[in-house]
């Protein structure tokens, strides 16, 4: 089993930066990727970004390129989600989600508000 905990939320102005954290427990051992995901209000959920335990670089959805940076810490116990730049379009709750051996596990979710 592997637990997942978002946080780093908040209401920002446009053009703001927020660092999104996943802090990651359990089984960790069984994790091959984590990646972030965004619900807007109304909207189906949305891939974001995705890192790798094999290495190579993160995969971005179109919408975010050059704004958002995933990364990790070296134990692979927190996932980052670097945001910059923040648009109004960026307004969704975000979600970490670990892809294991056993399957998918998801965490509660971080509301982002971004003020135009």
């Amino acid at each position: 089993q592997v637990q997942l905990v978002e946080s780093g939320g908040g209401l920002v102005q446009a053009g703001d930066s927020l660092r999104l954290s996943c802090a990651v427990s359990g089984r960790t051992s069984i994790i091959y990727n984590v990646g972030w995901f965004r619900q807007a209000p109304g909207k189906e959920r949305e891939f974001v970004a995705r890192i790798r335990k094999s290495g190579g670089s993160p995969d971005y959805a179109d919408s975010v390129k050059g704004r958002f940076t995933i990364s990790t810490d070296n134990a692979w116990k927190t996932v980052y989600l670097q945001t910059n730049s923040l648009e109004s379009e960026d307004t969704a709750t975000f979600y970490c989600k670990a892809d294991t051996n056993t399957g998918e596990y998801w965490g509660q979710g971080t509301l982002v508000i971004v003020s135009s």
